[in-house]
């Protein structure tokens, strides 16, 4: 199935969930609106998470442009309180497959590039923040130790040099 959609299933180490960002941000989205909805009293978190999953997977992120219920199967989700439903007639059922992997590949490829796009505005907005580091002849550094042998090894030496020679990064 996975080759068939065209995804690659990736594992996270166990105990360590600042190595899943995915997970983690969508936590920081879900856990609130599962917060605001429970009842204090009863405890009864479990019955809104249909409905918080629905809310979350029908809507559209500010990243992507689109929701993942349309990332995941190409078309809006039909929602209750739409209206009658359009028709399309297909002379064969490869008539289908063909046109949802064009809207699919159409889709992924807008998001791509609205994820780049953003991912760009959010660099140049960090960076505003964070001025490149100047040095100059006799300032004092710590150098980087490389090859260490012991993961409890100090990263940087421990007494400072001087710079004697400014060599620019090609």
């Amino acid at each position: 199935m996975s080759k068939l959609i065209g995804y690659d299933h990736t594992y996270s180490t166990t105990y360590h969930p600042q190595s899943n960002g995915m997970i983690e941000r969508f936590n920081a989205t879900f856990v609130p609106q599962i917060a605001k909805l429970q009842d204090k009293e009863n405890n009864n978190w479990d019955e809104f998470l249909s409905p918080v999953v629905f809310a979350y997977n029908t809507g559209t992120h500010s990243t992507t442009q689109y929701s993942p219920f349309q990332l995941l199967y190409g078309r809006e989700p039909r929602l209750p309180t739409d209206g009658k439903l359009s028709s399309f007639t297909f002379r064969k059922p490869s008539d289908y497959y063909a046109q949802l992997k064009k809207s699919m590949t159409l889709i992924h490829g807008y998001a791509r590039e609205n994820i780049i796009q953003k991912q760009q505005q959010y660099k140049v907005q960090y960076d505003k923040l964070r001025p490149d580091p100047h040095y100059a002849i006799n300032d004092r550094v710590l150098i980087r130790r490389h090859g260490l042998q012991n993961k409890l090894e100090p990263k940087f030496s421990i007494t400072t040099q001087n710079i004697i020679r400014a060599q620019h990064p090609v």
